[in-house]
């Protein structure tokens, strides 16, 4: 038997906190709920990021709807990535059971039943608020690398970028960027060279094939016009509570590059939009990233290196990151050392390397004179977890086998009615529903091509000895309507520097648009 006091005094010394916390339930020793030994979450500290993991079934969804709730409760906003499509109840008061009652009978105060302000969002057809990006404000340095482009066919997308740049071409969606490119391998590429270099023709086609394989897993659902506005997701209710927005991405499971690409880019714009705060008494967002594999699983080395070095410097912005996945290892070590709340459910030793892996896991947590974490680890319930956070030092608290408090929301998912009538009294489906089709660079092109097939199929034959002075064809395109494109343009390249001090590009000041 462990020391009991000693045990007591190690949690309260180890979870009291002076700024605001919540509660995340109770400590257990031998088996048994220690009365009194709460283990709270500081806020402050919650922008060092987290990991919430376990086998199947453990209870980790559940977990993550508890941390959202408190921090809701906190007036912090929540960004949820719902992949499996179990998170929409929380939209609606939970109802207590006999289970519920007996837990709490164990750990302490009282079940309230509670509906937290709930926005759906949609990268493609499901219902919710739309959310878009153009590509011109994707940047040419971060469609590189979700291309996986090598040097030479990253330098011709940054020159179609420059080109379109320079010549007042909006590049809003995906199709004006294949229209610029093949332009850039057939009709315009002897202009083009003179001004921006050599353009070989197999890179480019390269480049068509892999965003054609892009396009192939939905991406051009949300390469586009209304942008997305980060603010929006930072929204306070009106009973002050943080807004919980949930992104609604259960029909993308199976296409990681796209969900990796619109991870990226996320994260990459509210780097750069929000301004630097340091450690904040609360954070300003956090997000919470359910099945966290897929944003990992077939991402290359360079986009990887680069989600870590977003998630090492996007704590500074007040911005804090959970990943949710079953077991701790889907997350490249690199970015587990980033994770300051570790959370880890039961995990299952069927096979030897799940019995490695179990080990594996126990090193990353604190050491304990109260715990045999690798054999607490296949033991510890449903509902139950080890846990252990940094406190308002950024010191990690002492390892706690905990049985956690209940989600106050429905532990199930909303009916379509209950989504239909979020959906209808949304102002963001309102602002964003209206699909938006400018006047860009495929149109703009398309037409002045046109135009200059028809005057060269009237021209007549040039009289010997005389040398009529024509417009170039690059000059012929950059005419009328593209003036009118300026003011959109310049803005997308203030934008487009979105990973500036990460050295990829500039520093943007933009603050509507999302990637």
């Amino acid at each position: 038997m462990a020391n009991k006091e000693a045990f007591l005094e190690s949690i309260k010394n180890g979870y009291t906190f002076k700024g605001e916390h919540f509660k995340l339930g109770c400590a257990i020793l031998d088996g048994e709920v220690q009365t009194g030994a709460d283990i709270f979450l500081p806020l402050k500290t919650m922008n060092r990021h987290g990991l919430i993991a376990g086998a199947t079934g453990t209870g980790k969804t559940k977990t993550l709807q508890i941390i959202a709730e408190g921090l809701s409760d906190a007036s912090v906003p929540v960004l949820l990535m719902d992949i499996k499509g179990d998170l929409s109840g929380i939209a609606a008061a939970g109802a207590s059971n006999a289970k519920i009652e007996e837990r709490y009978q164990k750990i302490g105060g009282t079940y309230v039943p509670a509906a937290y302000p709930t926005e759906l969002l949609s990268l493609s057809h499901e219902k919710g608020a739309r959310l878009r990006a153009t590509t011109s404000e994707f940047g040419p340095v971060l469609l590189s690398k979700i291309l996986e482009l090598n040097d030479t066919q990253g330098g011709i997308v940054s020159m179609i970028f420059k080109y379109c740049d320079d010549n007042k071409m909006p590049l809003l969606d995906l199709k004006d960027f294949k229209k610029v490119l093949q332009f850039a391998s057939d009709e315009g590429k002897a202009e083009m060279e003179k001004d921006y270099g050599k353009i070989s023709t197999s890179s480019t086609g390269t480049i068509l094939r892999k965003v054609i394989e892009l396009e192939q897993q939905g991406a051009e659902l949300f390469f586009g016009e209304k942008s997305f506005e980060v603010d929006d997701l930072m929204r306070i209710s009106n009973d002050g509570r943080g807004m919980i927005s949930i992104v609604r991405v259960t029909d993308i499971q199976d296409r990681p590059k796209l969900f990796s690409t619109f991870m990226l880019s996320l994260l990459a714009e509210l780097y750069a939009t929000l301004p630097e705060e340091g450690d904040l008494d609360k954070p300003k967002l956090v997000m919470f990233i359910d099945e966290a594999h897929l944003i990992f699983q077939e991402a290359s080395d360079a986009l990887l290196k680069q989600i870590e070095t977003i998630i090492k410097l996007i704590r500074s912005k007040g911005v804090g990151i959970f990943f949710c996945t079953q077991n701790p290892m889907d997350v490249p070590t690199s970015v587990l050392g980033q994770l300051g709340l570790k959370v880890q459910h039961a995990l299952r030793a069927f096979t030897a390397n799940d019995r490695k892996t179990i080990k594996q896991t126990a090193e990353n947590y604190p050491l304990s004179d109260f715990y045999k974490t690798d054999e607490l680890l296949t033991q510890i319930g449903i509902g139950e977890a080890l846990i252990t956070c940094l406190n308002e030092k950024g010191i990690p608290t002492p390892l706690a086998a905990t049985m956690l408090t209940t989600p106050r929301s429905r532990m199930d998912v909303l009916t379509d009615a209950e989504i239909d009538n979020i959906v209808n009294n949304s102002k963001l489906v309102k602002k964003y529903s209206e699909v938006i089709d400018n006047e860009s660079a495929y149109e703009i092109l398309t037409a002045k091509l046109n135009e200059a097939a028809e005057k060269t199929a009237q021209q007549p034959a040039a009289k010997p000895g005389r040398q009529k002075e024509e417009k170039g064809l690059l000059e012929s395109v950059m005419e009328s309507s593209v003036a009118r494109q300026a003011g959109r343009t310049a803005a997308s390249i203030i934008t487009r520097s979105l990973l500036g001090a990460l050295g990829l590009g500039g520093k943007s000041s933009k603050k509507s648009s999302w990637f």
